[in-house]
């Protein structure tokens, strides 16, 4: 057994998770990180078509003005009049309206679009301004297991709003030393909600990801990520492969796109971690 293996587990170390005999209340977690193209959307994707190949009733809340979710979901919104945007901004907001579906079972998301980016600017004078997304979310939690907030890179407002809304956070990083030095910012934003808006906000785990453990450069950031976080370290990680932008080019979860292939073999583990962990029922 390599080193990696050691430290992070193998494949057979979470079993297949029971049945649900029914859905809710929905365990809310916000897939963040500041920087930019560490995984986030591939995570959200993939994790949560996972979770409903095992039976969960799953949402993804695409919260980025990129709608990079929706892209990798087939779902075209740029013609769309209503989306997350319009529903944050919104008197009496009815998420219900705006739900797609997915070509995954179980699997639905919130849609955005570039309208998203002027939101900041609208809520900066609202009421309760953190607390647009939490609103808008309440009359949904009873339908789905999970939801999941694929956030923007950034550290602004709607990350705020996703972290209030949230139980917890998933932290994807990149296996690579400017990736890990970034995190603390994060961590220090974590926190500051945690002590003015939601105290019951913590972090369920970092997801290492494009690992390569040929490397010894990737093989010593595990290493430090490992000592810095703990057990908040998930044993799954996500190594680098083509199938990625293959899958999200196709518009389907790598689960559906290449079922056999390690990745999204990767990312079946990961649920169950996930499961077995109580960060979903």
């Amino acid at each position: 057994m390599s080193e990696q293996e050691t430290l992070f587990g193998n494949e057979n170390d979470f079993p297949l998770p029971d049945a649900l005999k029914s859905h809710g209340p929905a365990r809310i977690v916000a897939m963040a990180n500041q920087k930019g193209g560490v995984g986030k959307t591939t995570t959200s994707i993939n994790l949560a078509a996972a979770l409903a190949g095992y039976g969960r009733k799953v949402l993804i809340v695409d919260f980025d003005p990129q709608a990079a979710a929706c892209a990798g979901l087939a779902i075209n919104t740029r013609a769309m009049e209503r989306t997350i945007y319009n529903e944050l901004i919104a008197a009496k907001p009815n998420v219900k309206e705006i739900i797609c579906p997915t070509s995954v079972e179980n699997l639905d998301i919130v849609p955005a679009n570039i309208d998203l980016s002027a939101a900041e600017i609208v809520l900066i004078n609202e009421v309760a301004r953190e607390q647009a997304l939490s609103r808008v979310l309440r009359p949904v939690l009873d339908d789905y297991d999970f939801i999941i907030i694929d956030c923007q890179p950034s550290l602004g407002l709607l990350m705020v709003n996703a972290l209030t809304a949230a139980h917890g956070v998933i932290i994807p990083l990149e296996a690579e030393y400017f990736a890990m030095r970034g995190v603390a910012l994060l961590v220090d934003q974590i926190e500051r909600v945690q002590d003015r808006l939601n105290p019951r906000l913590v972090i369920d785990g970092v997801l290492l990801t494009m690992v390569d453990t040929r490397t010894l450069h990737s093989r010593e950031v595990m290493a430090s990520v490992k000592d810095g976080f703990g057990d908040k370290v998930y044993e799954t990680f996500v190594r680098r492969t083509v199938k990625f932008p293959d899958a999200t080019i196709a518009g389907q979860p790598i689960t559906q796109y290449a079922p056999e292939h390690a990745a999204a073999k990767t990312y079946k583990q990961l649920a169950r971690e996930v499961i077995a962990k109580g960060q979903c029922a």
